[in-house]
């Protein structure tokens, strides 16, 4: 048989014409293995081939083999996903690091070498699987991830890394949650702008592209797509979902997981290509009441007031589950952190989703038959704050229990995984806990079916065999020509025409162009930080002038464009809480002071052990938008410029109310995640549009308030000057209405 081998950077690498390539770093100290003409890595260090080395046999086979031989301390590091990690480190926050006790900039260190807790977590607490944020470029990324692998293959049974990600291609970060860095990946829309191309075929050219980005990165686990069917248009992941409608959701879904896990021309589907997929998140996180969400614990509650659970459950159940690729199913599954009000039918217990028996082990395990990794969301065993207005505390109705003991309640539902955890001691805890409770035979195996399923997703990725990068293809893969003009075309196809009068649109080249600044209260981050009031230019004078001139006023302008973002506001204040008010307050979907009229007057869900009350009624209170100045800067244009043209670019992270504004501009333009250029493209005639909107712009707040958290498309959508409807599936083009 044919070999060649060949080493470089101080990387081994093996190909074999009739076997799997081969690759180990000099230092780790494994070697090879012949048996039957054939090249295997001696990861045990034996020297003799054991089943888990063997890449002959099914993925299952060697993860069970290699899951037997791991102590328990090493299963637990298995169960554990680490925190967010940034390279290089940043000098404090949860994103830190040091190099010897040094910040990065004082150490002298490359920007790829691994970090001391990164070491740490890796010898001490077995980790093996990590989150990967920012990092400088695709070269440092892949130089990082072969650093890992490195010391990984040195330790004890040369377990690969598997590096996850966050989504990192949108085109521009909603504010929603916090966003990955780049990287120099290709630019796509966001989730909900996918759904307003309406082709599934636009999501599978995305999932490959990506896909192929992701391994040049070194990324085995894509955390995403995010399939929670979003029938909530206040909730603040609307626009990371695929929208709300269930059949197209369904088609993406597949689309995306079929694209992503897919490596052609391979028996089962997976190989050097494929990233594995983490749905999220079960049973369905778009109906937390009133819009909130539950990163926090005043946004604990998911509620279903018109009993549409198992339409939520469908992307997963009739999508995920059940791909058309050869992948079968999604390789993983993350439960959300809400407790979703009322579902568990079997204890009647309104607890965090992964502490539900009902949701996870009698139905996804049982009678959903997922056989897939269930990771919980990040850091939902820690201990709650005292307040309860903090990024964190999400035990939810947990808190009388150890860290130790919320895990096995976990572990024993079905979950094999805790996200954003860096210490076995927990499952430790758990381990001992179990054994008094089942016994140690049977809790040995329970964590020995957890490790397998991990270890399966490493093996089929082609791990084991190579884990190493080179530096020099990621950087020509990440962010090519072809993948950013496929990202770009997606970003024009996303893009909705809402309005055009007097077919304003397209606008000639050339003009003298007016685009206000805009004015942004002191508002609340997405970690709950204190952001203070300050202005933002909303586009660079370089983008705007590959289309026409910037002028500093509306008298000399010949066209105005404004650009503004849905509205945004604090959904609770401790101020409130403070003077006797029990803190909640609506979010607001339009600029002007709203108030809650039409409310519930008793909430749905309720009751938190920091409360001495279970009513979250917000009824009768009001609230106001941080950027209501968008408003002002749509009305000062239209009285400034008479008959001159307002344009109105709308980023649309949740369905906004339009009618405080509609009439008063000649033509609306609405993205979602995408670049200033593809939406001027669309109003200067570079590219006519062809997207519809993937949901429904409601009448004005009292609809929203009307319409059920668990339904979808129930809300009467805004009628404009022309009659036409803003409803799911209307869009534009510079002839007129798009014909569905």
């Amino acid at each position: 048989m044919k070999t060649n081998r060949t080493v470089k950077d101080g990387i081994c690498r093996l190909e074999q014409e009739n076997g799997r390539t081969l690759a180990w770093s000099e230092s780790s100290g494994v070697g090879v293995l012949e048996q039957d003409g054939l090249f295997f890595k001696d990861l045990e260090k034996t020297g003799e081939l054991l089943p888990y080395e063997d890449w002959r046999l099914p993925v299952e086979a060697r993860a069970k083999d290699l899951a037997g031989r791991l102590t328990l301390e090493e299963i637990a590091g298995l169960m554990l996903y680490s925190p967010h990690q940034a390279v290089p480190p940043l000098p404090f926050g949860p994103f830190g690091g040091t190099y010897d006790g040094k910040p990065y900039a004082e150490s002298g260190r490359a920007p790829y070498e691994l970090s001391d807790q990164q070491k740490k977590f890796m010898q001490e607490e077995h980790i093996r699987h990590i989150l990967m944020i920012t990092v400088q470029n695709a070269e440092t990324a892949a130089k990082w991830s072969n650093e890992l692998q490195k010391r990984a293959e040195a330790l004890p049974h040369g377990i690969p890394v598997n590096i996850s990600s966050d989504p990192r291609n949108g085109a521009r970060g909603s504010g929603a949650e916090f966003k990955t860095g780049g990287s120099d990946v290709s630019k796509w829309p966001e989730g909900v702008g996918f759904a307003a191309c309406f082709d599934p075929e636009v999501v599978r050219q995305f999932a490959e592209d990506a896909s192929r980005e992701y391994r040049a990165l070194g990324i085995t686990t894509a955390l995403g797509p995010q399939i929670d069917l979003c029938t909530e248009p206040r909730w603040m992941r609307y626009i990371d979902t695929l929208g709300e409608n269930v059949e197209m959701t369904k088609k993406m879904v597949k689309a995306y997981c079929d694209g992503m896990q897919t490596t052609e021309n391979t028996e089962t589907g997976w190989g050097r290509d494929s990233v594995n997929t983490m749905v999220k998140h079960w049973p369905g996180g778009g109906t937390g009441e009133g819009g909130r969400d539950a990163h926090y614990a005043f946004g604990e509650y998911a509620v279903y007031p018109t009993d549409n659970a198992a339409e939520h459950m469908k992307p997963f159940t009739e999508a995920a589950f059940k791909l058309d690729g050869p992948t079968s199913s999604a390789a993983a599954v993350m439960p959300y952190y809400t407790v979703s009000w009322g579902l568990d039918t079997k204890n009647g217990k309104n607890v965090g989703n992964s502490y539900s028996e009902y949701l996870i082990k009698d139905l996804l395990r049982e009678k959903y038959a997922f056989k897939g990794v269930v990771c919980t969301d990040w850091g939902i065993t820690q201990d709650p704050a005292p307040v309860i207005d903090t990024f964190g505390s999400r035990c939810f109705n947990m808190q009388d229990m150890t860290e130790g003991e919320r895990c096995l309640v976990a572990i024993l539902n079905g979950v094999d995984q805790f996200g954003g955890n860096a210490e076995i001691a927990p499952i430790m805890e758990a381990y001992r806990i179990g054994c008094e409770k089942i016994g140690e035979a049977a809790m040995r195996e329970r964590m020995e079916l957890s490790a397998a399923r991990l270890l399966k997703n490493i093996f089929q990725c082609g791990l084991f065999e190579d884990p190493y990068l080179d530096p020099a293809k990621s950087a020509e893969i990440v962010g090519c020509k072809e993948f950013c003009e496929h990202g770009f075309d997606a970003q024009h196809k996303s893009v909705v025409l809402l309005k055009n009068r007097n077919n304003c649109l397209p606008l000639k080249k050339g003009l003298k162009i007016y685009t206000p600044k805009r004015e942004i209260r002191a508002s609340k981050g997405f970690m709950r930080n204190d952001i203070p009031a300050h202005t933002e230019d909303p586009v660079e004078d370089a983008v705007i002038s590959k289309y026409g001139t910037r002028v500093g006023t509306p008298e000399e302008a010949d066209a105005a464009i404004v650009f503004i973002e849905s509205p945004a506001c604090n959904p609770y204040s401790t101020e409130d809480a403070a003077n006797g008010g029990n803190g909640y307050l609506p979010i607001t979907l339009q600029y002007r002071p709203y108030t809650a009229h039409t409310a519930r007057e008793v909430s749905i869900a309720g009751g938190d052990f920091r409360e001495n009350f279970t009513n979250r009624s917000y009824r009768g209170k009001t609230n106001i938008a941080y950027n209501e100045s968008d408003l002002d800067n749509i009305l000062d244009c239209r009285k400034a410029m008479g008959d001159k043209p307002v344009i109105v670019c709308a980023a649309i992270n949740n369905p906004m109310v339009v009618h405080e504004f509609e009439r008063e501009t000649d033509a609306i333009v609405a993205e979602f995640g995408v670049s200033r250029e593809a939406v001027l493209d669309i109003v200067f005639g570079d590219y006519e549009p062809t997207g519809r909107l993937p949901m429904q712009l409601p009448k004005d707040m009292e609809t929203v308030e009307a319409q059920s958290e668990d339904c979808a498309l129930d809300m009467e959508p805004h009628v404009d000057e022309a009659g036409h409807a803003y409803d799911y599936g209307f869009g534009m083009n510079y002839s007129g209405v798009i014909e569905k």
